[in-house]
């Protein structure tokens, strides 16, 4: 089970990009959302989560996906439970996944310390020890797995899909999508 985070403000294209190319594969992913299931993205969209975030189901979690957006990232550093379940699923041993600003709140919680990874330009600072990738859309690294802004949300998920189903769901989705 994928778990991706909406915060009022989140990015549209980082959340349903990606939650798409994941569902296209297969993969079964739901939207909890912070206080609620009503949530509100950084564009006005209204995107009705799956369950709050307080009931993510870590027994059942395979990876857990933080888009971006700064009031999103925002709303995700502000929640208790939002935090608690990206920490849990670290120290469970499962992926963690973020793009555009949201690498920032992995770094928060020293996820990024040491690894490979990238971010919106202009967050790096924000990136503590992170081995930062400036110029790369996508950067895996272990079991974190970050992207950088809205522009790399195909690949970003396609990522996902290739670390949870492999490279060659992955190529299959590109393919039937189009994505060059």
């Amino acid at each position: 089970m994928v778990y991706m985070i909406l915060g009022k403000g989140f990015e549209e294209t980082e959340a349903i990009f990606p939650c798409d190319i994941l569902r296209r594969c297969g993969v079964e992913l739901r939207l909890a959302g912070i206080g609620g299931t009503s949530v509100v993205s950084s564009h006005g969209v209204i995107v009705q989560a799956d369950l709050p975030v307080d009931e993510i189901d870590q027994s059942k979690l395979d990876m857990i996906i933080l888009p971006g957006g700064g009031v999103g990232v925002a709303s995700i550093r502000a929640s208790e439970a939002a935090l608690k379940a990206v920490r849990e699923a670290w120290e469970g041993g499962k992926y963690v996944a973020a793009i555009c600003a949201a690498p920032t709140i992995l770094a928060m919680l020293g996820i990024t310390d040491g690894k490979k990874a990238t971010c919106y330009p202009g967050c790096e600072p924000d990136m503590g020890t992170a081995l930062m990738q400036k110029d790369a859309q996508v950067v895996a690294d272990g079991r974190v797995i970050t992207g950088q802004a809205a522009g790399a949300a195909a690949a970003f998920g396609l990522k996902l899909v290739e670390v949870l189903c492999g490279r060659a769901a992955a190529e299959r989705v590109k393919a039937g999508m189009v994505i060059r």
